[in-house]
């Protein structure tokens, strides 16, 4: 089979990716390239990305960046963003020319989500192939999950994502219920 790469994806007016599953580096260098090929790219529940290697690993790198800070006034940044959407952003950031127009108009192209908001919820999500977990990383390798990673180092809103989607998965059950 051919490889889902960025520049086979046909066209959409909004591509909606489903993160759940996805390992991190692989699903945004794809999103960064369609983002810069003029497509629009919504991530949903990007609490449940995947970073390789394990817990204790991505919080001394964690902490290694929360180091860095500007001398003379530390609140003009860097900014140590601790949402998972924010930090999912802030990746796809890093593998766009963001300092340059076409870039800035990359990213404005680019929305992501916690769970999956009301506009999104009704519509059909993709999942990008070459990015999936279980696929790239083997068995044996750690990983963890972002919302997992978040809370640890200081995002306070966990809890409730988790319940605002177990009520959206329970609304969508009844629909789909209701359907058959």
């Amino acid at each position: 089979g051919t490889a889902t790469t960025a520049a086979n994806l046909v066209m959409e007016s909004v591509r909606v990716i489903d993160c759940s599953g996805h390992l991190l580096g692989r699903l945004t260098s794809i999103v960064a390239k369609q983002l810069l090929l003029g497509q629009k790219v919504v991530l949903v529940r990007c609490e449940l990305i995947h970073v390789s290697g394990g817990l204790v690993r991505q919080k001394m790198k964690w902490a290694r960046y929360r180091r860095l800070r500007t001398n003379t006034k530390p609140a003009h940044g860097p900014f140590h963003q601790r949402a998972p959407a924010r930090m999912t952003w802030r990746t796809v950031r890093g593998m766009i020319p963001h300092k340059t127009q076409r870039g800035q108009c990359a990213m404005e192209r680019l929305k992501c989500y916690e769970g999956i908001p009301a506009p999104y919820d009704k519509v059909k999500k993709v999942v990008i192939p070459d990015a999936i977990k279980v696929t790239h990383l083997q068995f044996k390798n750690k990983s963890v999950r972002l919302d997992q990673l978040c809370s640890e180092i200081g995002w306070k809103h966990k809890e409730t994502i988790e319940e605002l989607e177990a009520a959206r998965k329970e609304r969508a059950l009844e629909w789909y219920r209701s359907k058959k």
